[in-house]
């Protein structure tokens, strides 16, 4: 038998064992998509592969578990699971499991700022110290702070959004490329990727390296709370419509979110790639998955079914295994899940549809 409490200490919920066969739409899924999908993690945890965001330690039986699945000669990828995991159901102790959706947008830079790209791209300074789960000073914990700025042997809280834009970091040589307006660098730290198509046609691609650690804070809520737009016509499209029609506004509201992302770029990605994700692999639409990384170790498969919708907003039966190989400071609970939708606009588009309830299973490796 396997003990889920090795691979989570869960805050707001519980853990109910299942089985397969009572778990609807299970026996439809393609198996070796998931199974090439979770090779991936594997892979990252025996190399030791160090993650770009901390989450809980990935414990020693769960490694010699994924060298044993690496060093396999022939799996059939449906027995694979069946035989190698114990199904948990996720129940809430609040409320039911919730998804959202998120996307690698593109978007329009340059490599030199001018009138046409004025707003800077930041990579990470080298006074910023990130914290996991597991090593979080005990007053930045309280602070809820997930990062410092570090000066000398003293730890302080690092500039939030409002100062970094004021010119907190300047003179440091942080800056990446350039992009036309504020709205598409908070919505590209949103996402925590980017690609950007430079004028000439080529491509780089913006890989998260570390934020400042402050909270993140939702503004489409705070649109709404004030009464700017309704939350049925909140989407993607409509925020950043309003944001740029609205300057004073749109600048007061994106600076109570504190959280700042910076970036690094990412040169060696293939186009049909998916961004690098967390956990240092490069994302799967449809597989990979962003979890709370205070509660869930990288490399978890889960199994998510819920009714999500298409294009046209058309509700349909989802049932499939995701793997967690992300995080996002937004996503915060146990039964709580970003599904990465792709790159571009069509999975941007698809993507901030999905604010839906689900049933979330956890397979965790039998001992």
């Amino acid at each position: 038998m396997s003990d889920p409490h090795l691979y989570s200490a869960l805050i707001d919920a519980e853990l109910e064992p299942t089985d397969f066969h009572n778990m609807a739409g299970w026996a439809h899924d393609d198996h070796r998509d998931a199974f090439t999908v979770f090779l991936k993690s594997a892979e990252a945890i025996v190399e030791r592969r160090p993650d770009l965001r901390a989450a809980r330690n990935v414990l020693e039986p769960f490694r010699r578990f994924a060298a044993e699945t690496l060093n396999a000669k022939t799996i059939e990828p449906r027995q694979f699971f069946e035989r190698n995991f114990i199904p948990y159901k996720i129940i809430p102790k609040q409320g039911s499991g919730f998804l959202t959706g998120y996307y690698e947008p593109e978007i329009a830079g340059s490599l030199s700022q001018n009138s046409d790209f004025p707003v800077p791209v930041l990579g990470r300074p080298n006074d910023l110290v990130s914290f996991g789960p597991d090593d979080t000073p005990p007053h930045f914990s309280e602070l809820v702070l997930s990062a410092a700025r570090k000066i000398g042997d003293e730890l302080i809280p690092y500039f939030d959004r409002a100062a970094i834009e004021d010119g907190a970091l300047q003179g440091q040589a942080l800056e990446l490329l350039y992009l036309p307006d504020q709205v598409e660098l908070f919505f590209a730290q949103v996402q925590g990727s980017a690609r950007i198509r430079l004028p000439d046609g080529r491509l780089k691609r913006l890989t998260y390296a570390g934020r400042n650690g402050h909270p993140y804070t939702t503004i489409a809520r705070v649109i709404r709370d004030e009464g700017h737009m309704a939350l049925e016509d909140i989407n993607l499209g409509s925020l950043k419509s309003w944001l740029r029609s609205h300057p004073d506004d749109a600048k007061r509201i994106m600076r109570l979110n504190r959280s700042y992302i910076f970036f690094s770029l990412s040169e060696d990605l293939a186009e049909n790639e998916g961004p690098i994700g967390a956990a240092s692999i490069p994302l799967t639409a449809g597989r990979s998955m962003a979890i709370d990384r205070l509660q869930w170790c990288y490399g978890l498969p889960f199994f998510i079914r819920a009714q999500l919708p298409d294009q046209k907003g058309k509700l349909s039966e989802f049932s499939r295994i995701m793997v967690a190989q992300d995080t996002g400071s937004a996503i915060l609970g146990a039964a709580r899940a970003d599904l990465f939708m792709g790159s571009g606009d069509e999975a941007g588009h698809l993507a901030g549809l999905i604010r839906h309830p689900g049933d979330f299973v956890v397979l965790i490796p039998k001992a």
